[in-house]
């Protein structure tokens, strides 16, 4: 086990995961190694402790057959999370959030048919008008929106790449009460820290990091998946004839 710790603890620091910023906020410190160089240093032990609880979290919504939000605003990660979702079949937004997205879901909800009614149907006789974009300039924006949402269901729990630049999410999630979980580097502020229920202290700056954090997800939900049919079998084996 120790051994096991130690060379994912090497991998994190391959990919500067333990970077912080120059001043982090009070909450945060007790996720501090210490400072060099003026620069604060992540504790790389209490982030796999983080990663674990939230990976061990995510795999119990998977095995409920439960479904969560995946949350990037940074286009540098657009590829990573998109393959990410479709991989593991999991709704994501890749954009700016919506307003209301979750807290006025009646509303959205109608947007969002309206909006796949129109992306489907859509005819254009004129052979100028080649897309629904050259004809309504704010459909790309609706589609940027809406195209990775799988389901119109709330979700049961939000993965978010990047806190600091998602605020509104993370208020509207958790006041429905819908469980987050995060990454969170040294500068978040102290309000939305204490909003995020697994949060995974990070230099969520760190390319290489989302990458590994997203592979690490996919593979969670794979296995988790995977046990839905062993699931069912081990229930019948267990009922009387």
């Amino acid at each position: 086990m120790y051994n096991s710790s130690l060379l994912v603890i090497q991998k994190l620091l391959s990919t500067n995961a333990y970077l912080g910023h120059r001043i982090p906020t009070s909450d945060f410190q007790g996720y501090l190694y210490g400072f060099r160089n003026e620069m604060a240093i992540i504790n790389l032990e209490k982030t796999l402790i983080c990663l674990r609880r939230a990976c061990n979290f995510i795999e119990s919504i998977i095995r409920a057959k439960g479904h969560f939000l995946l949350v990037n605003t940074d286009p540098e990660y657009n590829k990573i999370v998109q393959q990410m979702a479709k991989t593991t079949n999991q709704s994501y937004i890749n954009h700016k959030w919506i307003g209301g997205f979750l807290t006025n879901r009646k509303h959205m909800k109608n947007v969002q048919k309206h909006f796949q009614n129109f992306s489907a149907h859509s005819k254009f006789k004129d052979a100028s008008i080649s897309s629904p974009f050259d004809f309504f300039p704010h459909f790309r924006k609706m589609q940027k929106c809406f195209e990775g949402i799988m389901t119109h269901d709330i979700p049961d729990c939000l993965v978010i790449i990047n806190a600091n630049k998602n605020s509104m999410a993370i208020l509207e999630a958790n006041q429905l009460q819908i469980p987050i979980v995060s990454l969170v580097d040294s500068n978040i502020s102290n309000r939305l820290q204490k909003l995020i229920t697994y949060p995974i202290p990070v230099n969520d700056d760190s390319i290489q990091f989302v990458y590994l954090f997203c592979n690490l997800i996919t593979k969670t939900v794979i296995l988790s998946q995977s046990a839905w049919p062993l699931s069912r079998k081990s229930l019948s084996r267990g009922r009387r004839p």
